[in-house]
């Protein structure tokens, strides 16, 4: 699995370096592979620094070239000779150190430009490879501070990808939510200060109308079933900030709709599954297959199904696998206007079985046959609608259905510390080990007993 460093930094506040949060992670059990640290531009523009344009004449031998003297915070001006067309006296600009290499193997040196030497270079985006233009350099607010690095005025950074593995009973493990969690459990017991942020869904709001029903024919199979329908909403490419979170760990960008429910499942180990809402026609039905019933599912290949797999269909038929791989018609498309969201709790034994009968491990499969938390379908059905809203627009669309007769009880776990302490070989004190739950927000579901 990978685990982005910025990613887990929205929710863990901390100063911890990546190798140091893979260190803890390898000492609270998640077993961590290895860090891989890659930077926003390659070479982080090392080289390149804030400077101010001190004089700018006219090249006496070229109409279009400019010599400059420019001061990059050494305490030397030095002389560059400059081709922009926008150059002038009294500039805050980006300019390229003798030494530098910029974005494609481009290497300054000093360079005699027109019987002129000319001592580095003032760059325009497009050489820094921050963006496309060409048609002259960048001048910066005149606040800029001279000597600055362009990575600190930029704000460039460095992405630390971490590849860690966990144990079938370590699902909660399987987000970024999840290490950040367990982590700050760890930072608090050896007083190191952090904070931990859970992403607020306090501007939920249900909306007018009735929404798209759900019926569940199968409790067993789906103990509980959440799901609400947001219309109105714009399919298009996903924001900067989405595409660069996903991409991070490997995934691909799809449309804003998609991304979401990956970014969620990523978020917080909480699978989605997000519906065209024209296709699901006047209600969803929770429910068994027929043995033998047929889907397309959306790698394109049709299934036999059998009548131990779960499905969500329409009346018409089967719309996806349940919790396992979406269906080729139902899915969402460029042309989508509306849609039915689904967040739900379904049976660990039930998805494992459908996930090996029909040869199919997906992220969702993978999370709910090891266990997801029954508690929070809801809490994640509003985190995707509110940033469906944020990047896709649309209005929700009645109350959030929801099916839960049987609520799963939370387990309570007699432990034993005497036990404990003889396991790990180890005394570490009763009041430690309390500390260490109630950081988890586990505590209430536990009896301790001496």
């Amino acid at each position: 699995m990978k685990l982005s460093y910025n990613w887990l930094k929205d929710y863990l506040k901390c100063d911890l370096d990546p190798q140091q949060i893979a260190d803890a992670m390898t000492g609270i059990g998640i077993e961590v592979d290895g860090v891989e640290e890659t930077e926003e531009i390659p070479g982080g523009l090392a080289g390149v620094v804030v400077a101010k344009v001190l004089e700018c004449e006219p090249h006496p031998d070229s109409d279009h070239l400019h010599v400059t003297k420019v001061d990059a915070g050494s305490g030397e001006p030095l002389t560059v000779v400059c081709g922009a067309p926008n150059v002038a006296a009294g500039q805050k600009v980006l300019f390229a150190q003798l030494g530098t290499v910029l974005p494609g193997d481009f290497k300054i040196k000093k360079s005699k430009i027109r019987g002129i030497e000319s001592f580095g270079m003032i760059c325009a985006e497009d050489e820094l490879g921050i963006g496309s233009s060409h048609e002259g350099i960048m001048v910066l607010p005149e606040d800029a501070v001279v000597g600055t690095p362009a990575k600190e005025y930029l704000g460039l950074k460095t992405e630390a990808v971490i590849e860690y593995e966990i144990t079938a009973n370590r699902v909660d493990a399987a987000s970024h939510w999840g290490v950040a969690r367990d982590l700050y459990a760890y930072l608090k017991l050896n007083g190191i200060p952090c904070e931990l942020c859970r992403p607020s869904v306090d501007a939920f709001c249900e909306g007018a109308g009735a929404g798209i029903p759900v019926e569940v024919l199968d409790n067993e199979g789906a103990p509980r079933y959440t799901g609400i329908t947001v219309r109105g909403i714009k399919v298009g490419p996903s924001p900067e900030w989405l595409q660069k979170k996903l991409l991070s760990i490997g995934s691909r960008p799809i449309n804003n709709i998609v991304d979401i429910s990956n970014f969620v499942l990523f978020e917080l180990g909480q699978p989605l599954h997000t519906f065209d809402a024209a296709k699901v026609g006047a209600k969803v039905i929770v429910r068994r297959a027929s043995e033998g019933e047929a889907i397309r599912t959306l790698d394109g290949v049709e299934r036999k199904l059998k009548a131990s797999d779960m499905v969500i269909a329409n009346e018409a038929g089967p719309m996806c696998i349940a919790g396992v791989f979406g269906g080729e018609d139902s899915g969402v498309t460029d042309t989508t206007t509306d849609v039915f969201v689904e967040s739900a709790y379904f049976d660990p034994a039930s998805i494992r079985r459908t996930s090996k009968s029909q040869q199919l491990q997906t992220d969702a499969s993978f999370r709910y046959e090891r266990g997801c938390d029954p508690e929070v379908p809801v809490y994640t059905l509003k985190r995707a609608v509110l940033l469906i809203q944020e990047c896709a627009g649309g209005a929700v669309e009645g109350c959030i259905k929801e099916v839960y007769p049987n609520p799963v009880p939370r387990k309570r776990i007699e432990l034993d510390y005497a036990r404990m302490e003889a396991f790990i070989g180890q005394a570490i004190g009763h009041d430690v080990i309390e500390g260490i739950l109630k950081t988890c927000g586990v505590i209430g579901a536990l009896n301790l007993r001496s």
